[in-house]
């Protein structure tokens, strides 16, 4: 009976060492099925991420070898040849106008008629003083001759002795009294003739007429409006000849020359590069006077403007030119990216495009979608800046005809080193870096 329990109680233990083997085995089996699972959705997590890393499209420019012009931009302010502003030149009421904004006059077209009742009154007064004095003149003339002939007839009557001393005295005493009145009589005509003269000058005060031929501008005056004397009423000039007026700090004086080129930038909201017209002058004259207080002096371009394309008050971007840097390897400046994780300033270049590729010619009939390349490789690659431009940038570390990105950078950071590229001109991408962000923003809107 004893052994019977004991061989019972045997193979109880053994029962149970067996269950607890059984069980590890069982949450060995749990683990190894739980990291196999852990690991597929690892690899599904990282095929999903490169998955999204998109192959961005960029547009990328061919690197140049040249040197850079030294080029300072500076704001010039447009003015017509022969510029005038006319004023009034008496206070009064406008009674006529006779010109509008735009309309070409002649030289000495009336252009703005005052009242001139008061004028015209103070004319007639003055003639009439004129008359009187006339009068006078010819009163005292006819009172000189009478008693000239008295003297004489006086002298000729004492020569012989038939009248008395006293009598020639008396004669010759009225004969110069008369001819004082006769004098007092023409200086009163003179001072009445310069009365006249001075009311019909100002009787022509009430005429603005034009003193050069040209168009008429900033018009500021109105039928029936009471005007001072000095206020400004219109200006005139001409539009087909116009100056361009540029303010010189003492540095560049230095640097520039009457004779010097310069390249005159009229901006457009388009990015179509003809649309950004680039005109050549020269400098005309420059002031030899600095201001005290500024230091700076103006310098004067002369150009013609038979489009009328420029208006008198416009600031227009002007470049003057006044030499080059050493050669180099060229890019715009838009291409240049920095690093944000190490802060490097380089470039991106696309690999794997030959240099006899040609840019892509864009106009304002694409629909905004440009033929690109096959996804190629693209690399970042550091530079040494030599020289700067206004609008790219000599540098060491490339070559020339390296396709070098100049749009979509960021893209390509953050992308799998992988991009379609579009290539373009250097005239597209000058364009570009030429437009302001509120014009790219009406490209974008309009497209």
């Amino acid at each position: 009976m004893i052994r019977n329990q004991e061989i019972i109680i045997r193979n109880l233990k053994d029962l149970s060492r067996i269950i607890m083997s059984s069980k590890q085995i069982i949450l060995s089996a749990f683990l190894v099925l739980l990291s196999f699972s852990c690991s597929k959705q690892d690899a599904a997590v990282q095929d999903k991420s490169k998955a999204n890393k998109v192959t961005p499209t960029v547009e990328a420019v061919k690197a140049e070898y040249g040197s850079l012009p030294l080029v300072e931009r500076l704001s010039g302010n447009v003015k017509a040849e022969n510029q005038v502003v006319l004023s009034a030149e008496i206070s009064g009421v406008i009674d006529q106008i006779l010109v509008e904004n735009g309309q070409f006059v002649q030289k000495g077209e009336l252009l703005i008629k005052m009242n001139d009742v008061s004028q015209t009154q103070q004319l007639n007064q003055a003639l009439a003083g004129l008359k009187i004095a006339d009068a006078r003149v010819k009163q005292a003339e006819a009172a000189l001759n009478a008693r000239l002939a008295q003297y004489k007839r006086a002298k000729s009557l004492a020569s012989k002795k038939l009248s008395s001393d006293f009598e020639l005295e008396t004669a010759l005493a009225q004969k110069i009294s008369a001819q004082a009145d006769l004098d007092l009589a023409k200086a009163q005509h003179e001072q009445a003739q310069a009365l006249v003269n001075e009311r019909k000058q100002a009787l022509s005060r009430t005429e603005i007429t034009a003193p050069i031929e040209g168009t008429v501008g900033s018009r500021n005056a109105e039928k029936g409006m009471q005007v001072s004397q000095n206020t400004p009423l219109i200006t005139i000039g001409n539009l087909s000849d116009l100056r361009i007026e540029v303010i010189l700090t003492e540095e560049l004086v230095q640097k520039v020359n009457i004779g010097q080129t310069v390249e005159l930038i009229v901006e457009s909201n388009s990015i179509v590069d003809e649309k950004i017209a680039i005109v050549k002058a020269e400098i005309s004259r420059i002031s030899p006077f600095l201001n005290e207080s500024t230091r700076t002096t103006m310098a004067e371009i002369d150009i013609s403007n038979s489009g009328l394309a420029l208006k008198p008050g416009m600031y227009i971007p002007v470049d003057i030119l006044y030499g080059e840097s050493t050669k180099a390897t060229l890019i715009p400046k838009s291409a240049l990216f920095t690093d944000p994780k190490t802060g490097s300033v380089g470039v991106y270049i696309a690999q794997g495009i030959g240099t006899e590729i040609e840019p892509i010619l864009i106009d304002k009939t694409d629909s905004g979608i440009q033929s690109s390349t096959e996804p190629v490789s693209v690399k970042f690659v550091t530079i040494d800046i030599l020289a700067k431009g206004r609008m790219d940038v000599g540098v060491n570390g490339l070559k020339p005809g390296d396709w070098i990105i100049t749009v979509g950078q960021d893209l390509v950071s953050s992308g799998n080193g992988m991009a379609k590229v579009r290539t373009v001109s250097w005239k597209r991408v000058l364009a570009m870096q030429q437009l302001q962000r509120e014009d790219l923003l009406k490209s974008v809107l309009n497209q």
